[in-house]
């Protein structure tokens, strides 16, 4: 069975930073195409930044409102991933999604993770 799990949300001020982790069991984080998205009250979920899997070349994507201010990694011994977010600003909070995506059949989510940014 596959478990999705992600951690490091917190309250922040502005300007702060804030490290999530997308920990995976059952699965290989390597393999997958994964994401971060995020999704604030009252607005559709949105993706943040994305890492392709290994077999694909690791390459990176940012939305634009994360270039410059958010990485996205992933360590393979750990089948981890994180996205670290620096300068935080109050737009930013929203609840954050880990999402691993194999093929259509096999796209795995995470129950998310509460970030908020105080003013």
């Amino acid at each position: 069975q596959v478990q999705v799990v992600e951690s490091g949300g917190g309250l922040v001020e502005f300007g702060g930073s804030l490290r999530l982790s997308c920990a995976a069991a059952g699965t290989r984080i390597s393999v997958a195409d994964a994401a971060w998205y995020r999704q604030a009250p009252g607005n559709q979920r949105e993706l943040v930044a994305s890492i392709a899997s290994i077999t694909s070349g690791g390459d990176t994507n940012y939305a634009q409102f994360a270039e410059g201010r958010f990485t996205i990694s992933r360590d393979n011994a750990e089948n981890t991933m994180y996205l670290q977010m620096n300068s935080l600003k109050p737009e930013d909070t929203a609840v954050y999604y880990c999402n691993l995506h194999y093929s259509s059949q096999y796209n795995f989510w995470g129950h998310g993770t509460q970030d908020t940014v105080s003013s």
